[in-house]
This record gives C-alpha cells, structure tokens and sequence, in this order.
C-alpha cells in the first residue's frame, strides 16, 4: 500500500513523507478497508502542523478525516454483517431495519 504520513509535527514540506508499506492483515475482530482516494481535512492540518498538540498522538500518522473505500478482507470474529466488497460506511449510515 502507499500512504504520505509523517512522524513529528512541522511544516508539510518538511514532515510529510509518501512510502510504500506493507499490506496488513486484518487481526481477528477487524476489517481491512482498501482506499483509493483520501481527504485531508483541516482537522489533519492542524494535527500535522502541532497546532493541536505539540506531538503525535502516535509515533506516526498518516493524515486521513475522510475517505471512501471497499472491505476487501474480514478476519474471523469480524461483525458478521461485514462481507469482503461491502462499502465502507455502509454500517454507519444504515437507517432502520
């Protein structure tokens, strides 16, 4: 997978990094979500930039509010309404039966 992410705040320039990562496997209760496109979000800016907090809230972060994307792997114990292709958000904004 690719991301941008960075490990301290500062200046976008500065702190933000695009790498390739390794794929993870979803651990058993969990969902893996692919997703192609990503907002940022003023929210992500501020945290970036330390205007929220002088760190990280962890070691690294890759800045993403928002997105869309589709379930392709589910592990064992995962919500048993969860399937491999469901959309991502699909359980949240479920109104009714």
């Amino acid at each position: 997978m690719q991301a941008w992410s960075c490990e301290r705040v500062g200046p976008a320039a500065a702190v933000l990094r695009f790498s390739e990562w390794p794929t993870p496997d979803p651990l058993a209760g969990e969902v893996r979500g692919r997703v192609p496109w990503s907002g940022v979000n003023p929210a992500d800016v501020k945290s970036r930039a330390g205007l929220r907090r002088r760190t990280l809230p962890f070691e690294r972060i890759i800045p993403h509010s928002g997105g869309s994307g589709v379930i392709d792997a589910v592990a064992v114990r995962a919500h048993e309404a969860v399937e491999a292709g469901s959309l991502v958000g699909n359980l949240v904004l479920r109104v009714g039966d």
